[in-house]
């Protein structure tokens, strides 16, 4: 299908969806509200809702309702399982 947009002539094509979509969060929820750091953010969130099942291995699980809702990155009616992780080494790279 072509379509025209200010002048110009694009094509339009269906949206790439995967099946799954592996995303690793800070802290979650036990209902799968996940809170990402730093950079983490920039992705993950779009990567989750984009897969038909979103998979996210998260450092910390908290009872549901722990988490303020203003520093919620990714509500969890997209996240269909929540894996915690067994250990985490902060390496901090030094030149």
């Amino acid at each position: 299908e072509y379509r025209q947009f200010h002048g110009r002539d694009y094509i339009m094509e269906e949206a790439i969806t995967g099946d799954f979509a592996l995303v690793k969060a800070h802290v979650a929820d036990t209902d799968g509200n996940l809170i990402f750091r730093k950079t983490a953010r920039n992705f993950n969130p779009d990567c989750a809702r984009a897969g038909k099942i979103c998979i996210a291995e998260v450092e910390k699980i908290v009872p549901a309702g722990s988490l303020d809702p203003d520093h919620i990155h990714l509500p969890g009616i997209y996240v269909h399982r929540l894996i915690q992780g067994p250990s985490y080494e902060k390496r901090i790279e030094k030149r």
